[in-house]
């Protein structure tokens, strides 16, 4: 669904109605009116890049739900224009190098620092390696992660539930499609979205 690189996606219920999916600004000015009409369900908010179930703050006018959630990419923009006059520290910002602490027993170090290029060098080809190798293992993992915290919140109580969860992990698309066959239409296709990206 999401990469970091993606825009944030929400997709809002109402009970087990999908009322809106896109971005948070969206998704909050739905789950305002809806919440505001008499008799209103519960409505449960989900990450699409996680499926966990979000909070999203509705107080206030349309405007004020609006600047919570809507400028969350100008305020980043702002960010980015602001470091460019910043002073310059240390590294390569322009390629997007972040230092952060690695704590490896010695003998990993010792290794590293051996290898042509150093230890930084070394690292970055073994996470590039890993990456290629084990990438679609990765992303599938992450499928199956998603579709599950969403079927957990919003399916676990229903049939079908346990012997779905086995059929998404053992990733047979047609078992789990037909074991959730019974489960409310938007229920259902939001955890097929999921799960195998449809």
């Amino acid at each position: 669904m999401n990469s970091p690189a993606s825009p944030v996606s929400y997709t809002s219920f109402q009970s087990e109605r999908r009322l809106a999916s896109g971005p948070p600004h969206v998704v909050a000015l739905a789950v305002k009116l809806a919440a505001a009409r008499a008799n209103a369900k519960p409505i449960q908010i989900f990450d699409d890049s996680t499926g966990r179930s979000v909070d999203v703050d509705t107080r206030g006018s349309d405007e004020d739900v609006l600047a919570r959630y809507f400028p969350v990419a100008a305020v980043e923009e702002d960010k980015l224009d602001g470091a460019a006059d910043a002073p310059r520290g240390r590294g390569r910002p322009k390629l997007g190098v972040v230092a952060r602490e690695v704590t490896l027993l010695p003998r990993h170090w010792e290794w590293l620092s051996a290898q042509p290029g150093g230890p930084s060098v070394a690292l970055r080809k073994l996470v590039d390696e890993a990456r290629r190798t084990h990438g679609e293992r990765d992303k599938s993992r992450a499928r199956q992660e998603r579709a599950y915290h969403f079927m957990s919140a919003m399916a676990g109580d229903r049939p079908g539930f346990e012997e779905a969860t086995r059929a998404l992990f053992a990733d047979d698309k047609s078992k789990f499609a037909e074991l959730i066959a019974a489960w409310p239409i938007d229920v259902r296709d939001y955890a097929s979205q999921l799960a195998f990206g449809e």
